[in-house]
């Protein structure tokens, strides 16, 4: 029955997660009309007191603010990056466990080699985290398969193997949740910022076909817009990247240390049941 029970549990956290990154897409969106509306768009950032004028000198905030309405949504998205990173760097830092994960796996091996089962257990509750439960698992088959008399050694080997294997596919599944998102920003980052950049340069050409002399205030507008789209927007972007490949490289170190961890356990089994 507990086994019965673990794809129910996964299902209810991956439930939980998408609500969660539902809400925060809303929230970041949200704080960035907000800031970009009421802090860079205040009157204390403007000659004149008019947000409708030329921002003060060296004033960044009122800068920003005549970047125009798809900063808001840039803010919204580099918010959501700095989020989502807040949250997978928790999640895959509490699946790593309390220690070290490699001397961690090295502790398994030695008392593997040792045959001491219930002290590798017991490593596992000291590590805990998503790496120790896979690896746990494995353990508690290593002992079910001692007392098992109705199947030959490579069969017990094989059943061993399919046990972590089942185990790393409920665990190892939520540390990539949310990271589709981040990976997905970098796309949507320099797109918005495109965006802003290709709207900010039809208004500065538009200051240039004017009448008689170029609008010079409707060109500057123009220009500041396009450039600050495309800041943002790179600034998101990269920003992402650099996250996923953090985490994504950190998964793969969490997996191949799974992975050695239970080639141990089978062959340590397979070598002391020949």
């Amino acid at each position: 029955m507990a086994n019965a029970l673990k794809p129910i549990t996964a299902k209810k956290e991956s439930s939980g997660s998408s609500i969660f990154a539902s809400l925060t897409i809303v929230i970041c969106i949200l704080v960035g009309i907000v800031l970009w509306k009421f802090v860079m768009g205040d009157s204390s950032n403007f000659e004149g007191g008019d947000n409708t004028g030329h921002p003060l000198p060296n004033n960044y905030f009122g800068m920003v603010y005549k970047g125009g309405y798809i900063v808001p949504v840039l803010m919204g998205l580099f918010l959501m990056v700095i989020v989502f990173s807040f949250e997978r760097f928790f999640v895959i830092n509490k699946a790593t466990g309390k220690g070290n994960i490699d001397s961690f796996v090295k502790r398994i091996q030695v008392q593997l080699g040792s045959g001491n089962i219930d002290a590798a257990m017991a490593e596992c509750d000291k590590q805990e985290g998503s790496v120790a439960n896979v690896i746990k698992s494995g353990l508690k088959k290593y002992k079910e398969m001692e007392v098992e008399a109705n199947m030959d050694t490579e069969q017990k080997c094989l059943a061993i193997q399919k046990d972590i294997e089942e185990a790393t596919a409920l665990e190892m599944p939520m540390l990539e949740q949310n990271l589709t998102i981040i990976a997905t920003l970098v796309s949507i980052g320099t797109l918005m910022g495109l965006l802003g950049t290709v709207t900010g340069m039809i208004k500065a050409f538009a200051g240039l076909a004017t009448a008689g002399s170029p609008d010079q205030a409707a060109l500057a507008n123009g220009i500041s817009e396009a450039l600050i789209n495309t800041a943002t927007g790179i600034a998101t972007s990269a920003l992402a990247i650099i996250m996923y490949n953090l985490f994504t490289s950190k998964i793969d170190k969490l997996t191949y240390s799974i992975d050695e961890a239970g080639f141990s356990i089978v062959q340590t089994y397979a070598s002391t049941h020949k």
